[in-house]
């Protein structure tokens, strides 16, 4: 009985619960890198996350729950030529457009904890480089964490 206890304490959605009471959880900025998703109108695909104003995040293939947007940034392909005397000529990449595929930058919001192991969202840990999915009512895509900011801001 003694384990059980002691299981029930140490169980993550009650530490978590006891952080938040405890006023333990402070607002945390996750920003969410997704390149290169085939999608028939990018644009769309953005304005409809922004006016859901909400997704939910998975976390090494473990639920997080929902966490707010702030923003979604489209991000722009660049193309890299070496010219033959040696100097560098970047262009936007005009496929991008043509193709559909999604390349944006998700500035979410939500709250956790700074450990020393990194940032605590959600019952995990998660850095810089961390693959992340985030779901909406019409999408569900794979990401990585290119940010984080703990505290207001």
């Amino acid at each position: 009985m003694l384990l059980a206890a002691a299981g029930v304490i140490w169980s993550p959605k009650l530490s978590g619960a006891v952080a938040q009471a405890t006023g333990g959880l402070t607002p945390v900025t996750v920003l969410v890198d997704v390149r290169g998703v085939p999608v028939a109108d990018p644009r769309a695909l953005i304005q409809a996350a922004q006016e859901e104003g909400k997704v939910a995040i998975v976390i090494r293939n473990q639920p997080h729950g929902s966490v707010a947007i702030k923003q979604v940034l489209p991000l722009q392909r660049r193309l890299v030529a070496v010219q033959p005397n040696g100097s560098v000529v970047t262009a936007l990449d005009p496929n991008q457009a043509i193709l559909g595929s999604l390349d944006a930058r998700f500035v979410l919001q939500g709250q956790g904890r700074k450990s020393a192991g990194g940032v605590v969202f959600g019952n995990q840990t998660i850095k810089i480089g961390a693959p992340v999915e985030i779901e909406g009512e019409q999408f569900r895509v794979g990401g990585t964490v290119s940010g984080l900011q703990v505290g207001g801001g």
